[in-house]
């Protein structure tokens, strides 16, 4: 990599990984059988799309709570030979018959972040067809035979899956489904560490999806079972709803950092809140001290607030809702916000801005060629909305719980429109360099972005020491508490508690940080490198040569 190294050759290391370097493609995920079989396709010719989708279906199996053909997906895809970028969001909307008013007559004020008015229209697979059609070389069968293999035959499950799946508000999420009870609590709890998992019934989604390809999941026998599903309990999705949802594809956004292009996908995602952020940090000199220093994490930490409160007051559904990107990304506005950070006290109530006028998985793939697949999917918290479709084996997301019932918000409920949305896949680069990156986990991945990105740009970080470092994490703009892993040097903890910051050590390697997975393509060495998380069970793993 041409990022000059932070320590001396023989000095040793302060991370734990090595990153795979390859000429060879590489598919990194957060589970180490997702990237094998991403690494499988890829060596029988598939490209990086396809790498991708066959992970994200073994994904769906391997890691339920967290993502799912019930959920939604979005994409930044590199083509090496044409040097372009392209943007998928294939995010789903409310049903149509789904409104403020209704729910406001039913008594209810706010929206729920479980149960059947939190479903909302699943993009997944229509968004895997897309990105496909548009980029991929396997035959669409083929993504789904090791997904269909780990479904029918089962898979012992993972220490990080397994401290997930048994979360206590979990668990008592799908006590209230009594299919979600059958499929994803066998003799009536949560799977540990070692136990053998089968889902036959995500084994015969995945079966129909194959043979009967896309459509089969929004017009045919798979339809059919999410809407009766729905209609059993009260949901108001049609036929409709599932027949006519289509995926978009968009334009990234993007900002200079310090010679780096850094990309993200538009609202109605939170990528702009990263970019924003980035832009604050930039207006401010980069600690001497170091990375873990009070001074850089107390940058940071304030530049997060301040991007954020900007987030949660005008992000929103561009086709319902004027979002103004083109102001929040821009240096002058940063210029203006960053005016309101005290060098060394912490601010617990910023504001939004004046402008004029979850749960996830994140996996990322390079092929030999360059080409890269930075994707994320999810079903948004833990189970999604606790609701599994009958005779299926995958609960339907809950990524309705985003939307708000304030009346003059951009992210009102409104019947057909798509609601605020947390899961960002990220893309760098300068010159020869060719990042794919993102780190999963709610609110937390914007600041998450942030902070991969400083690693890397000002502190000459690789992938892999990137990843790693600690990281801090809150998801609300105002307060001064914040999450903070026990791997910081105690002089750094207690340099943030002086200025105020009222800090909730986690331990060193925490799931809430999020977890995330990297690859980068040099396009003059034509060399591959990839990292992956240690906060999850996944691995960077590198195609296999062809002898």
């Amino acid at each position: 990599m041409v990022i000059e190294p932070t320590t001396q050759p023989g000095s040793g290391r302060d991370y734990g990984r090595s990153m795979v370097i390859s000429r060879q493609g590489i598919v990194a995920t957060s589970h180490a059988l997702a990237s094998q079989v991403g690494a499988q396709i890829l060596a029988e010719g598939g490209s990086a799309v396809d790498g991708a989708i066959a992970a994200n279906v073994a994904l769906g199996v391997l890691e339920p709570m967290m993502n799912g053909i019930g959920g939604d997906f979005f994409a930044l895809h590199w083509d090496a030979k044409t040097q372009t970028l392209s943007g998928l969001n294939s995010s789903g909307p409310a049903p149509r018959k789904l409104s403020r008013e209704l729910l406001c007559s039913r008594g209810i004020r706010s929206m729920s972040e479980a149960g059947i008015h939190a479903v909302t229209i699943p993009g997944a697979v229509a968004g895997w067809a897309q990105l496909h059609q548009r980029f991929g070389r396997a035959q669409w069968r083929q993504l789904f035979e090791a997904g269909i293999a780990y479904g029918e035959r089962g898979f012992p499950v993972t220490e990080a899956i397994a401290e997930q799946w048994g979360v206590p508000s979990s668990v008592q999420k799908l006590r209230t489904c009594p299919e979600s009870v059958r499929v994803f609590l066998p003799e009536h709890k949560a799977p540990v560490e070692g136990d053998l998992f089968v889902n036959p019934d995500l084994g015969r989604a995945y079966r129909i999806l194959a043979e009967e390809g896309p459509r089969s999941f929004y017009e045919g026998r798979i339809a059919d079972a999410i809407l009766r599903s729905m209609h059993d309990l009260g949901g108001l999705m049609s036929k409709e709803d599932l027949s006519c949802f289509s995926p978009e594809w968009v334009n990234p956004i993007c900002i200079d950092y310090r010679d780096w292009k850094i990309y993200e996908l538009p609202p109605n995602g939170q990528g702009v809140a990263a970019l924003e952020m980035l832009n604050i940090m930039e207006t401010l000199p980069t600690s001497p001290d170091g990375v873990l220093s009070p001074a850089e994490q107390h940058k940071r930490i304030e530049s997060m607030k301040l991007a954020y409160a900007d987030l949660y007051r005008y992000c929103g559904d561009p086709r319902n809702s004027s979002i103004p990107v083109a102001t929040l990304i821009s240096k002058k506005y940063a210029q203006q916000r960053s005016l309101l950070i005290d060098p060394v006290k912490a601010n617990g109530a910023f504001r939004f801005g004046n402008i004029p006028g979850s749960d996830t998985v994140y996996f990322v793939v390079v092929d030999k060629e360059g080409n890269i697949a930075s994707c994320i999917q999810s079903i948004f918290q833990n189970f999604g909305s606790g609701i599994t479709v009958n005779g299926m084996g995958f609960t339907l997301q809950n990524r309705g719980g985003c939307f708000t019932l304030e009346p003059d918000h951009p992210n009102v409920l409104e019947g057909g429109k798509r609601p605020f949305h947390t899961i960002i896949p990220g893309f760098m680069e300068r010159g020869d360099q060719h990042v794919g990156f993102g780190i999963m986990g709610g609110p937390n991945q914007p600041l998450a972005h942030a902070q991969f990105v400083s690693n890397v740009v000002d502190y000459g970080m690789n992938l892999q020491q990137a990843m790693e470092s600690p990281r801090f994490t809150r998801n609300a703009a105002t307060g001064r508490d914040a999450l903070i892993e026990s791997r910081f040097p105690a002089a750094a903890i207690a340099g943030l508690r002086a200025m105020g910051h009222d800090l909730t050590l986690r331990s060193q390697y925490s799931q809430e940080m999020g977890r995330g997975q990297a690859v980068m393509h040099d396009s003059k060495t034509r060399i591959n490198y990839g990292a992956s998380d240690p906060r999850a069970d996944g691995a960077a793993t590198p195609e296999p040569i062809r002898l």
